[in-house]
């Protein structure tokens, strides 16, 4: 069977192959759900410390992890190299407080692949086998100052003289519910050296929550070389691994007596597997049996060799699953659904990746859409349960009123697309809308479910807002889901009209939000906050400004004529099919020509420069334009769309109210009124918030060496600002931005803010499709300067390929065959164990390339391939 017949099956419900999956966190320490303190300090409250010792309430996490679609059971990796204080059984990483640069995963691992329904994956991890330096990490990164780099793991030493273990998991699914994994335990090093090996098996616990009628505890029995689960509600789950293991088992229990003193629920809690390996303590259950269980590998392996422990973890009764457990076969029906799972994959992936692409940027690609598929993760999170508390956990009262309390009605219980899942293991709306454009590629009809999903009446509010993300649901980010579901639908071959539909329904209940709340003075120009931005601008945009008066904002309007245009598109395409749509299609042709012009007339274009700026309105009525010369002037070129002539015909009432605005409203006339044949000699009308002339004003700035076009992408801010930083006195205190390319000194938003200088993927891919859609329009007549000043004159199409190729770059050897993201670092650039193994960072060094903030965060960096995809199709 082929993954496209597996994804078929999926998507019919004909057989659940997306039901298992790498749905198993990396950090559930230290996120909001988890944090029952009065004033929110997640962090403190639950830190890495107790992870081993305490029992999570709303998810779980682990290393090369899987679990089913409801988390009842998870399956993850146990480690340890018989010298750490502890077993490594998650990443560690510093918490917002402990690192220089906000929240920083230490340890280093990949995700190598992925098939989209999981049937073949590959995860990889570096485990060095010298003693983890917890405290010199934490130590270290406490004494840097925001100025100098993060101290890292490869800074430490550990691994010199390759002293590490190369750990890699294979995945292979049997069926939906049967998964053979093949792990591979690579000595580096050059003497023979020791590791102990526990592939994990435990039931996530709900049962000590304190609700009537789901306080029934599964079990896990040990017998030899297997582990076998009963669950009322999953049924019969054996894990059986090759080789004479020991089973351990002990109790998915807190164990508070060592983090508080008390006397607990289980005389074997959760640690109980930690502290009988390392310290050899009688802390497992020695009738073998509990809801936590390990097979407990010792392995010694040669140095410069290898060694393999073949598991499988298979389903087999349904519940309640007490029948006899069957023996699993591990020899050569494992051996064949290994080689045809790897197969197929190959056999995928040669669909998907033109064969243009060379071979370097063929693996890119499937790396980031690799990372994407890990990315996903199960997410429950009842917000009315943990913010009132249940007999099993009662929070402070004060958390009636704080954090995340408006958002009661929210109820997930869904696997989601995260950024990523360590350093940010919780859904971020205009993140996800991303992944999905990525997803699509592979696979559409996840990609469609995750965007109808945050649109869902148990997501977004009833007032209309899409949910932010878990730190604060009620903040503002770009309204892209429009776009999003449009890029999803075209991918996937424009049919799926239900699908539009759907979201369009629910879109105009957000884009209603939109008008009533972030637009004060209903002059159309918006005032949408940090809109995720962070600290693009002098001051805290989602923050009370420092003097009276009403932020207006140049990426919030771009945002919300970009939104409406993409609503418009919706409508045109539904009301093709159904003129009920026209109206709605007028609507917001309207809507866009209002918030395209205002922006003009309020004052957030300014001529003199050929730039969009933030606008500071003061009480008076006086406008002091805040002139930074960021990423946020450069987004309102992304409110572009064209209306065909042939659309035109087939509704009649759209193309009377552009002609009425033609005739009626001539100031309109660079919003709506161009128009030019296309290549097929069809006539076709641009709407656009910039017409020729501010277009090619603008592009000046954009493609100029000197301010926004680097080698590697589009900077956020202009490098003008190195010599002349922006500064501004308001409220008796001086707020400057100045250029910086990697990590800012800007302690906003917890020191953890990158968008004054450093490229980022998003903004770069939305640009890149605008210039796009202004080739369609204007085709190869309109020539640029590229770069400026260069005397070298290229189309915009060139334009959009060539910044294309330069984000590209970043994840390609160059000439001496180092990849820009890996930096100076040598053991990345040239170490034939770590410079072929792709990470794909949060975002990059604005004039270098390399890569910085989360590594792993796949996320929407992942539009790399994406741009791959586009050119070399």
């Amino acid at each position: 069977m082929s993954e496209r017949e597996r994804l078929a099956q999926a998507d019919s419900g004909e057989q659940p192959w997306r039901g298992w999956g790498p749905y198993l966190s990396e950090r559930a320490w230290g996120t909001v759900r988890e944090d029952y303190s009065e004033h929110g300090t997640a962090w403190d409250y639950f830190p890495h410390d107790h992870a081993r010792s305490r029992v999570y309430r709303w998810n779980e996490d682990g290393m090369a992890g899987v679990c089913d679609d409801r988390q009842l059971f998870c399956f993850a990796l146990g480690l340890w190299n018989g010298k750490d204080s502890i077993l490594k059984e998650r990443m560690f990483g510093l918490g917002g407080d402990g690192g220089n640069h906000g929240e920083d995963a230490k340890d280093y691992w990949w995700y190598e692949d992925s098939t989209p329904t999981h049937s073949w994956m590959r995860w990889r991890y570096h485990y060095p086998q010298a003693a983890f330096p917890y405290e010199d990490l934490v130590r270290t990164n406490r004494l840097r100052r925001r100025d100098e780099s993060e101290y890292e793991l490869v800074d430490t030493g550990i691994f010199d003289d390759d002293r590490f273990w190369a750990v890699t998991v294979d995945y292979a699914k049997a069926s939906p519910t049967d998964y053979c994994m093949l792990v591979t335990l690579a000595n580096r090093g050059p003497d023979e050296a020791t590791l102990h090996v526990l592939p994990t098996l435990w039931f996530r616990n709900t049962w000590s929550w304190g609700i009537p009628g789901r306080d029934h505890v599964p079990i896990i029995l040990g017998a030899g070389n297997r582990l076998i689960g009963q669950h009322r509600g999953l049924g019969q789950i054996v894990l059986e691994g090759t080789g004479e293991p020991t089973p351990l088992c002990c109790d998915n229990e807190t164990n508070t007596e060592r983090l508080w003193g008390l006397k607990g629920r289980s005389a074997y809690p959760k640690d109980g597997i930690n502290d009988h390996v390392v310290d050899g303590d009688d802390t497992v259950n020695p009738d073998i049996e509990g809801t936590r269980a390990a097979l407990h590998y010792t392995v010694t392996v040669p140095a410069r060799s290898e060694t393999t422990i073949r598991l499988r973890l298979s389903l087999t009764a349904p519940p309640p699953g007490t029948t006899p457990a069957p023996a699993l076969d591990l020899a050569g029906g494992f051996d064949t659904v290994m080689r045809l799972r790897a197969a197929e994959a190959d056999e995928f992936f040669a669909e998907v990746i033109p064969a243009a692409a060379p071979h370097e940027a063929a693996n890119v690609a499937r790396q980031a859409i690799a990372g994407l598929m890990w990315g996903k993760q199960f997410y429950h999170f009842d917000v009315e349960q943990w913010l009132s508390g249940d007999p099993g956990s009662k929070p402070p009262p004060g958390r009636r009123h704080g954090r995340n309390s408006a958002w009661w009605h929210m109820n997930s219980f869904d696997v989601i697309s995260m950024p990523d899942p360590w350093e940010y293991p919780w859904y971020a709306a205009w993140d996800l809308a991303f992944h999905c454009v990525s997803i699509a590629r592979v696979d559409p009809g996840f990609a469609k479910s995750q965007l109808l999903l945050l649109l869902r009446e148990w997501y977004m509010h009833p007032n209309g807002q899409i949910p932010a993300y878990e730190w604060a649901f009620g903040d503002v980010n770009p309204p892209v889901h429009a776009w999003a579901a449009l890029r999803v639908f075209e991918i996937d071959g424009g049919w799926d009209h239900d699908f539009l539909a759907r979201v369009l329904h629910k879109l105009l209940l957000n884009f209603t939000w939109w008008v009533n709340r972030k637009d004060v003075h209903g002059n159309n120009v918006f005032e949408g906050g940090f809109l995720g931005l962070d600290n693009v601008g002098p001051f805290d945009r989602s923050a009370a400004l420092p003097v009276a008066g009403v932020l207006e904002q140049s990426d919030g309007t771009g945002w919300m004529a970009m939104y409406a245009l993409n609503l418009l598109d919706m409508a045109v395409r539904l009301a093709i099919h159904d003129h009920t749509y026209e109206d709605v299609a007028t609507k917001f042709f309207e809507h866009y020509a209002y918030i395209g012009m205002a922006a003009y007339q309020q004052g957030l274009w300014n001529d003199e420069d050929s730039f969009f700026y933030d606008v500071l309105r003061l009480p008076d009525g006086a406008k002091l334009p805040l002139k930074v010369r960021s990423v946020v002037g450069l987004l309102p070129l992304a409110a572009t769309s064209t209306l065909t002539a042939v659309t035109l015909s087939r509704l009649p009432e759209l193309a009377a109210r552009v002609r009425w605005f033609q005739h009626r409203r001539p100031e309109y006339a660079e919003i709506v009124g161009s128009r030019r044949l296309s290549g097929d000699g069809r006539q076709q009308r641009l709407l656009a918030m910039v017409g020729q002339e501010q277009l090619m004003r603008i592009l000046a700035r954009m493609l100029d060496e000197d301010e926004f076009l680097s080698p590697y992408g589009l900077r956020t801010l202009s490098r003008s600002h190195l010599e002349k930083p922006f500064t501004i006195w308001l409220g008796g205190s001086d707020f400057t931005v100045g250029y910086e390319p990697a990590e800012s000194t800007s302690g906003l938003f917890g020191g953890n803010s990158n968008w004054r200088g450093p490229i980022w993927m998003p903004t770069n891919y939305l640009l890149i499709e605008a210039v796009r859609e202004f080739a369609t329009f204007y085709g190869d007549d309109l020539l640029v300067e590229y770069p400026t000043r260069s005397g070298k004159k290229v189309t915009l199409t060139e334009v959009a390929d060539d910044l294309s190729h330069r984000l590209i770059s970043l994840f390609l050897p160059d000439a001496e065959g180092r990849r820009p993201i890996y930096g100076q670092s040598e053991l990345f650039q040239t170490h034939p164990d770590w410079k072929d193994r792709i990470v794909f960072p949060e975002y990059f060094h604005g004039d270098n390339g390399a890569g910085l903030g989360a590594w792993h965060q796949t996320g929407w960096t992942a539009l790399v391939s994406d741009l791959i995809l586009t050119v070399y199709r």
